[in-house]
């Protein structure tokens, strides 16, 4: 019983005396470097988990380790290198892609101008785009404009912006901008899948859509215009590459960074932001140049998706092609008379 007793006590005076020494090297420590915390953040920083009441992935764990992201240094932690990565490559090589586009189709507007037809029209009008077709085309477009905007904003604009508003409108603008993006990309989805199911059949890939991506340079520097079908080359890649690839990317992405209760980790909501930003920028800047020749680049372009209708000059010389198909579909049908659901051609009034 004495043996027990003095073990006890032994071990007793031992924790005392370590607790003691704990203390006064904390003591002399906050003398030396008041206010120092660095062991405390050191152990943070390192990812190990903690003790947490409410259960939840990732809840355990207060700062993300040090990562490597992209190249970035393993010395700072994976939020981080992720922030420097946003605010850096993808700021900076991504506002320089959209400015210079934007340069590109100004230069080429004013040196060029847009490209006319060579022959004056005829007053006859070619059915081009039905009404559905036109009215996905146009929530397509509008939608996506609007998603296009808002981002530019919420990524440049605390660098383009913010110096000439000021924070109490930027902040307001910021803000209408998120809501809109957020409700807006259910619609563009939606859309999107309708866009592809309609036009994928006139998308399929000819062999004469070669000839026409070889003389591109032609047609935008000289207006030289080259037979197509009812899409031509470079409308074909934008719908393959842009409308379905880009489009899944951004809405997949956009999925995961819109409801972020269904378990995502931060690393794959941070991978998820990359690829929607890099998607996005490529799609605004190709868009772009899918505006402009839909406007004012190719003259009586905008009539085909406005109206739904093109002159027989027009389409004979954008989309000889598939203007020869039409008239062949005209002159097939009995008595002369157009089947129902075929192109057919009508007067001008």
């Amino acid at each position: 019983m004495r043996i027990l007793f003095l073990a006890f006590a032994f071990l007793f005076a031992g924790f005392a005396g370590a607790q003691t020494s704990a203390q006064k090297s904390q003591q002399e420590r906050q003398v030396t470097q008041p206010g120092n915390n660095a062991d405390v953040w050191r152990e943070v920083k390192s990812g190990e988990k903690s003790y947490v009441s409410i259960p939840g992935r990732e809840v355990d764990v207060l700062v993300q380790p040090p990562a490597r992201f992209l190249g970035q240094s393993a010395m700072v932690t994976a939020g981080e290198a992720w922030r420097q990565f946003r605010n850096g490559p993808v700021t900076f090589y991504g506002g320089w892609l959209v400015v210079l586009v934007c340069l590109g189709i100004a230069a080429l507007y004013f040196a060029k101008g847009p490209v006319k037809l060579h022959e004056p029209r005829t007053g006859r009008l070619l059915p081009r785009f039905s009404d559905a077709e036109r009215v996905v085309h146009w929530t397509v477009a509008i939608s996506f404009c609007v998603l296009g905007l808002s981002g530019l904003i919420m990524l440049f604009g605390k660098y383009v912006l913010l110096p000439v508003m000021g924070y109490t409108l930027f902040a307001w603008l910021t803000s209408l901008g998120k809501n809109l993006h957020n409700f807006i990309a259910p619609l563009f989805m939606v859309s999107v899948v309708v866009m592809i199911v309609m036009w994928a059949r006139d998308n399929l890939w000819k062999s004469y859509d070669w000839g026409w991506l070889t003389k591109m340079w032609a047609f935008f520097m000289r207006g030289e215009h080259v037979p197509s079908g009812r899409f031509n080359g470079a409308e074909k890649l934008w719908f393959w590459l842009c409308v379905v690839v880009l489009s899944i990317v951004m809405s997949v992405s956009g999925v995961v960074l819109l409801f972020p209760n269904f378990g995502q980790t931060r690393a794959l909501m941070q991978d998820a932001w990359i690829w929607h930003a890099v998607a996005a920028l490529l799609y605004v800047a190709v868009g772009l140049g899918h505006i402009y020749m839909g406007t004012i680049g190719v003259e009586g372009a905008y009539q085909n998706m406005r109206e739904g209708v093109t002159d027989e000059t027009w389409a004979k010389e954008h989309h000889e092609y598939w203007y020869h198909e039409v008239k062949l579909a005209e002159r097939s049908a009995p008595g002369g008379a157009v089947p129902a659901g075929a192109p057919h051609m009508k007067e001008n009034s």
